[in-house]
């Protein structure tokens, strides 16, 4: 089962939105809805699958449906039609008693424009959700401190949002939201309002963070670099509609129309690309009396050996193997130039290692 299920959800703003329902079910494009009824579209019949522990990421442009879709899933926003369910629980039907708790426990938000409290001090505004879930000074102020640690923000503690700088702030926004210990990280252009350096670092430590919390992520940002950096999966929105889904190399490789391909159309598919996208399965070789020539990492936990088979017509490909050793498969030379060709790189081979 699913961390997370967003079935067929429809949110039309106006006046009259179930009147409307019905012709945008029909296909109706949200430039006609607007045109003949006033009313906006904001998602048209949006169903996305998001498994614990990984990070999905939803892009589009301004006024695609991006924000409008993650206050979805904490009921900040009700669907005209549709549902939203979190580890198998319909968020549509629970009660407003019940609604409070799980946004208490079950998960927490991160803003674009930070949503400090300027009164309150850094270890105030990480201990807020704490203090709203009832807990002890003492103890919210412990839980407080180890947050603002793991964020590079020891020694700050007792000043105030206005004496920091914007990722700063930013940071402590991430602190409180990961103080309660939520099993799900909403985080709305969380990282949209800093500088490109100050961005970059942010990523990184997001990234750092996850690789050892693993909570469940929902990322909403319109920079197609900065998903394919941290997503695991992206889902892409056009005009309320989700027009595709799937992993960065997938979203690179295999654009699903014309609007995802103008997204990708000026990335460089090296950063991208990993060893298993372009990999042949190891079954499909015979490695005997092969000369190994070197050694290269590929990825993290992903070397390669580099070699010269007579089974495959002296051509050059690169094994791929784990930290262990074992093998996972192949990559041809002419397939890993191939797969590398847009992005204007020629030696394929060194953007691998």
């Amino acid at each position: 089962m699913a961390k997370i299920e967003v079935n067929n959800i429809y949110k039309i703003f106006g006046t009259n939105p179930e009147d409307v329902l019905q012709m945008v079910k029909d296909g109706a494009t949200k430039e006609e809805v607007l045109e003949e009824t006033g009313h906006t579209v904001g998602l048209d019949n949006v169903s996305i699958s998001i498994e614990e522990g990984e990070t999905f990421v939803c892009m589009g442009l301004s006024g695609s449906g991006k924000s409008t879709l993650i206050r979805h899933i904490n009921r900040l926003i009700d669907p005209t039609s549709g549902d939203v369910k979190v580890d198998g629980i319909s968020v549509m039907e629970l009660t407003d008693n019940e609604l409070i708790e799980f946004r208490k426990h079950k998960m927490s938000m991160v803003f674009q424009r930070f949503g400090l409290f300027p009164h309150k001090t850094v270890i105030q505004n990480v201990a807020y959700g704490l203090e709203i879930q009832g807990k002890e000074l003492q103890e919210r102020n412990k839980i407080a401190m180890t947050q603002i640690e793991a964020v590079g923000l020891n020694g700050f503690e007792d000043q105030y949002p206005s004496q920091l700088s914007g990722g700063m702030q930013q940071r402590v926004g991430l602190a409180r939201a990961l103080a309660t210990n939520p099993g799900i990280l909403l985080m709305d252009e969380a990282f949209s309002a800093l500088d490109p350096l100050i961005r970059s670092d942010m990523q990184k430590q997001l990234l750092e963070l996850q690789s050892e919390l693993k909570k469940t992520i929902v990322f909403i940002t319109h920079d197609l670099d900065e998903s394919l950096k941290i997503g695991d999966h992206i889902g892409i929105l056009n005009a309320g509609k989700l027009v595709q889904v799937g992993r960065p190399e997938e979203i690179i490789l295999n654009p699903a129309d014309e609007y995802v391909k103008a997204f990708v159309k000026d990335v460089n598919r090296a950063k991208v690309l990993r060893a298993r996208t372009v990999m042949i399965s190891p079954e499909k070789f015979n490695g005997k009396n092969v000369s190994i020539s070197s050694s290269l990492k590929v990825h993290e936990d992903v070397y390669v050996e580099e070699f010269l088979p007579q089974v495959l017509q002296d051509r050059s490909v690169i094994i791929v193997v784990d930290k262990q050793g074992n093998t996972k498969g192949y990559i041809t030379e002419k397939e890993l130039a191939k797969s590398l060709s847009k992005s204007g790189q020629e030696d394929g081979h060194q953007k691998y290692t």
